[in-house]
């Protein structure tokens, strides 16, 4: 020990030395991972790319669907859960505190099973949309965002989506009988005195929620696909993916 501390400044050097060689080796490795990423990515043909990516959105797209369309797909998963219109939050408050909480529940409940029921004929929709992807949308796409490829479908989608969804929605309402919930909170709420009568377009709104929630769920499984290799369930998604 005595002849340790005989030599400090050599004890200091060699430390110095082998913290000096870590962190070389460290930047080789990374050097090295970078230049093997470098060329995997050289090597997928552009065909290689827009497959990977549209099967990343079909992927994404079942995935959501079929979590969204369970039953209480979309209740139970608060990201997404559908609750009063903003129009209406003072007239839910209201019904509140008059004793019409279980009635305000039920509805909330119905207007999430519109949702859910409707989500039922969303893939259809969703993976023809992707169809009309190019190989410069691909290329932007793989180096593009955690989630681009969402983004993309998205912008090129929201209104045709809007269009395509929005009978379909007012048949899953239909079919849940929401009015049946709605009518009565309405009537009660709208005779009550000093308030602000409300009739919000609860087909239009439940089209709205729907998309956005299931666009949410998409967003979430692409980030998946990008990070966690245990979500590149196909040869292609690994392929591509696996290379960035």
């Amino acid at each position: 020990m005595k002849t340790l501390y005989r030599y400090p400044l050599l004890i200091i050097f060699c430390f110095c030395l082998l913290s000096d060689m870590q962190l070389k080796a460290q930047i080789i490795n990374d050097l090295l991972q970078t230049a093997t990423n470098v060329i995997s990515k050289s090597s997928l043909s552009n065909d290689d790319i827009v497959k990977g990516l549209k099967e990343a959105l079909n992927v994404g797209t079942n995935n959501s669907v079929a979590s969204a369309s369970k039953t209480d797909g979309f209740l139970k998963n608060a990201a997404i859960k559908i609750v009063f219109p903003s129009d209406a939050r003072d007239m839910e408050t209201q019904l509140r505190n008059i004793g019409m909480g279980e009635q305000c529940d039920k509805f909330v409940e119905t207007l999430n099973h519109g949702a859910e029921e409707a989500s039922k004929s969303a893939a259809t929709i969703f993976i023809n949309a992707v169809t009309n992807m190019t190989i410069s949308d691909g290329i932007k796409l793989l180096n593009g965002g955690d989630n681009a490829a969402t983004q993309y479908l998205k912008d090129n989608t929201s209104a045709q989506l809007k269009s395509a969804f929005t009978p379909i929605v007012k048949a899953a309402l239909a079919k849940v009988k929401l009015t049946e919930y709605w009518n009565p909170l309405a009537s009660t709420y709208n005779k009550l005195p000093f308030v602000k009568k409300v009739n919000p377009d609860l087909d239009a709104y439940v089209t709205n929620k729907t998309i956005d929630g299931l666009f949410k769920l998409i967003a979430n499984e692409e980030y998946k696909i990008r990070k966690d290799p245990a979500a590149r369930v196909s040869d292609i998604l690994k392929k591509v993916f696996g290379a960035k």
